[in-house]
């Protein structure tokens, strides 16, 4: 029988959702975010969400990214 991981409990699926709201303390900001599962997901890769009006989209899994402050 296995037992659940406490620290997996945390974590949120990777790309679960097609927007996510961010602040200045997530930057910089790279999809998947450092709380999400990685093991199903595609690489890290960074997205300039400050200089693109407060948005941005990953290439990968077309994540939304708005900066909320």
């Amino acid at each position: 029988m296995q037992r659940p991981d406490p620290a997996a409990a945390k974590l949120i699926p990777a790309n679960a959702e097609h927007r996510y709201k961010v602040t200045r303390s997530d930057l910089p900001l790279a999809c998947p975010m450092p709380g999400m599962y990685l093991w199903n997901s595609h690489p890290r890769v960074y997205l300039p969400i400050e200089e693109d009006g407060g948005e941005s989209v990953c290439p990968y899994c077309a994540a939304q990214y708005v900066l909320s402050d």
